[in-house]
């Protein structure tokens, strides 16, 4: 299945830069696991925000909840989800 994703970070600007560094290591280091996988395809940044839009193509919403819930960044993010469907414009190949 396929989702459209949204992720806002929010990281207090009061957190200890050591503390940083490593959950911005980790999170680079699981989503681009995720990456090789083939489970997250795409991955934009959104310019001018600490912000991204994604599409990640996972079984079903079980593993998209386990997936997001797996980022190291999962607590200081807001996320919207959109499932996604085939148009019926698309052309196939």
């Amino acid at each position: 299945m396929l989702y459209h994703i949204r992720m806002d970070v929010n990281l207090p600007p009061d957190l200890d830069p050591e503390e940083r560094a490593d959950l911005l290591a980790r999170e680079k280091e699981y989503s681009q696991k995720l990456q090789r996988e083939g489970k997250w395809p795409h991955l934009w940044r959104i310019a001018g925000e600490y912000a991204n839009v994604s599409v990640v193509d996972l079984a079903d919403h079980d593993e998209l909840h386990s997936v997001l819930s797996g980022l190291p960044l999962f607590p200081y993010m807001n996320i919207e989800v959109t499932p996604l469907a085939v148009h019926p414009n698309k052309i196939n190949g």
